[in-house]
């Protein structure tokens, strides 16, 4: 639930609430007696589970309790790692360097821990030699050796010939 969803103090409009206080003791009581029990020790009462029957509130310091879930947020956002999908074309008539070069930066790309997706162009009648287009890409698998996994095999679409590779996972 959003921090902006919560209801504290005099917000909290039913008549009675589950009050759960510091030493996980509970009870039932109406919204004012705990309105008075929070305000003697000088804290706020924040609901916590509004759907519940009745709302589950907590006697807890307000401002500390939203700094604590901001920074929960951000360190699972910096424990994430964006993975990009990189792209390399080439076309089934390549040179044998060309294909040395391309490889290499394939091969830099999957270290890196990013999918990369190898595309062949076929233009006019090269359409007719789909197969020349495998053999590049059976090509480029034998020389970047076993660094990777395929998530999508070649194949064609439209004029182009494709296929996804991704780091191997690490155990």
């Amino acid at each position: 639930m959003a921090e902006k969803d919560l209801r504290i103090n005099e917000q909290i409009r039913s008549r009675e609430v589950r009050l759960i206080r510091d030493d996980g003791e509970q009870g039932i009581m109406s919204v004012s007696q705990a309105l008075e029990i929070a305000r003697d020790t000088g804290l706020d009462l924040v609901e916590v589970a509004p759907n519940a029957v009745p709302p589950v509130v907590k006697i807890l310091n307000y401002g500390k309790f939203r700094f604590e879930n901001e920074k929960r947020l951000r360190d699972s956002k910096k424990k994430q790692k964006m993975v990009k999908q990189k792209e390399i074309r080439m076309q089934p008539k390549i040179d044998d360097h060309d294909l040395d070069f391309k490889s290499k930066h394939i091969k830099d790309f999957l270290i890196g821990g990013n999918k990369v997706k190898v595309t062949i162009r076929f233009r006019g009648r090269e359409l007719a030699h789909t197969e020349l287009g495998f053999d590049v890409m059976k090509d480029v698998l034998s020389r970047i050796e076993g660094e990777y996994v395929i998530d999508k095999q070649p194949a064609m679409e439209g004029r182009f010939m494709s296929m996804v590779l991704s780091p191997k996972g690490k155990k």
